[in-house]
Parts: structure tokens; sequence; C-alpha cells
């Protein structure tokens, strides 16, 4: 009967063909084995041993891992380092766990949204096309942080709109995750920065083709606008969480301030849960803390 170290070889063999990353592979090495020295002497441990793993003995382990420090999120991720090998296991050599493939590991808290004041907000919208040599290439930038900020709207999303939705009206039809359909208004400021774009464009933009193109007149890489972010956030020293989605961010948690309800900003931002959209009220109450703590330090 094969041991845990020839079971562990297998296993990252079964890796390597995969195209896993050597960063990767070392990362649940470490995972694996530390789980293995929990059950007993990892090195003589059989096959037997693997499979009879009982529900006490996950809940130990993981419970000594966050007893030595470990995150939720280091915990969750070592979970899925020994569920890969317990897969392997079963599948190549019939050794099942069924305790380890329904184990759940500890559920991490999702960051708060980062958005960026009203002011950051506006200058970023006015610092576009700082390194473009291109009048129009600035003009496109501006158009689509325009959306972003202006109706809510993905960077996947702004960037699939395509020419057929010219000349714009009212409102928006996008398509977001899912394929979920959802009509959003579209603000004269965003409609004015899209109309100056599509003037100043020197490419085709008409039929079924995406509205916002490159240099060359295909569809624009995201990677363009991140970089075209990241010079704004140098300009405007501002951090490193002021990216393109922070600009939607941005969009729900002011909206909010200024007595939106949560189920209208659902909508418009195409959540499919509400409870996505309440972590904007988390946002805007840690604001309110952060400003009340500043004006009064010795009350809190």
């Amino acid at each position: 009967m094969m041991l845990a170290p020839a079971l562990v070889k297998d296993w990252l063999r079964a890796l390597v063909v995969r195209d896993t990353s050597l960063a990767t592979r070392d990362a649940y090495t470490h995972d694996v084995w530390r789980f293995l020295h929990s059950l007993g002497d990892a090195q003589a441990l059989t096959a037997e041993d693997i499979g009879a793993v009982t529900q006490g003995q996950m809940r130990k382990w993981m419970a000594d891992l966050r007893r030595e420090g470990l995150s939720k999120a280091s915990v969750a991720r070592a979970l899925s380092s020994v569920k890969s090998f317990y897969h392997h296991v079963s599948e190549a050599h019939g050794i099942r766990a069924d305790v380890v493939r329904a184990a759940r590991g500890p559920r991490a808290p999702k960051p708060l949204p980062r958005p960026l004041s009203v002011q950051d907000a506006d200058a970023v919208l006015g610092m576009t096309g700082l390194d473009s040599k291109h009048e129009w290439v600035a003009l496109r930038d501006t158009a689509i942080l325009t959306l972003l900020y202006g109706c809510g709207l993905r960077r996947a999303e702004a960037l699939s709109i395509t020419c057929a939705a010219l000349p714009l009206g009212d409102s928006l039809r996008i398509i977001g995750k899912r394929r979920k359909e959802r009509i959003v208004p579209v603000l004269p400021a965003a409609r004015e920065a899209i109309e100056s774009y599509v003037a100043a464009c020197p490419h085709d933009l008409t039929g079924d083709t995406p509205l916002f193109v490159g240099v060359r007149g295909g569809a624009l890489n995201p990677r363009q606008l991140s970089g075209a972010m990241q010079t704004i956030r140098a300009a405007l020293n501002l951090p490193d969480t002021a990216t393109p989605h922070a600009l939607r961010h941005s969009f729900a948690t002011h909206l909010l301030s200024a007595g939106g309800d949560l189920r209208t900003i659902q909508t418009l931002l195409g959540h499919a849960s509400l409870s996505s959209t309440e972590r904007y009220t988390e946002v805007d109450e840690a604001r309110l803390l952060e400003a009340y703590q500043q004006a009064h330090p010795k009350v809190l």
C-alpha cells in the first residue's frame, strides 16, 4: 500500500501535467504536508490512514491554524490545497475521504469597497489624457471614466457597448454579469462626453463594432484604461485603490450619501442580491464615523 510521500509525489506530478505554476505547487505542498503532520507521523501514514480522516481532525487542524495566527483567507487557501490533494488520490487511487471534500473553511469577510471622494472623482475626470498623443484618445478615456462614475458601470460593461447604441438617448441598455440585462439612465455629462469622443474619433464607429476603440481601431484593451488611470492616480497622488472600478464604487456611495435608496442603487448596479449593495451602507457609516472621530477625537 502506498504511503503518504508517494501519494504526494504522484499528486505533484499531476499538477505539473496541468501546468500549475511552481509557486502554486510549493504553496500546495506546504499546506498538504502541514495537514498530514496533523494526522500523525506524516512519513508513515498509509493510504488507509489518509482516507480515514474524521470531522474532528479536520476541525482541530483548522482551529490550530487559526491559533497560529493564520487569517481566515489563509486557512481557506490551505483547505483548498488539501481538497486538491484528496480529489487526486480519490480519482487516481480510490482513496475516498468525503469528510475532507465536504469540509468548509472559515468565511473571510469581503473587503469594503474603496470609493473616491466626490472631489477626487471630479478631479479624475478632469485629468484624463495626460500622456496621450491624440486628443481623441483623451476624449475616449474621459467618456469611459464618466460612464463608470456617472452610470455605475463595470469596466467590462462600458467596453462592451457597441456603436449600435448611437446616438445615445436618456438611457442605455447594459448586459451585465450572467447576461443579466438592465437599463441605466445616462446623465447629460456622460452623453456629452461620448458625443465629443465620437466626433473626434478617426475610426469608423458604425454597426455592431465596439464603441470604444484603440489607436488602430480595434476593440480597446482594458489594460489601456488601467494604464490611463494609473497615470491620473500618480498625478493626483491618489492611493492604489483608485482604479477604474473604484469609480463604480464611488457612484454607489455618493448616490447613497445623497439619499438614494438601496433598491434603486441595486437595480442601477445590476446586483443580483441586495446584500451586495448593502456593503455601501457600511462604507457610508465608516466614512461618517471617521469624519466624526477627526472632529471629536476625545469623544470616541
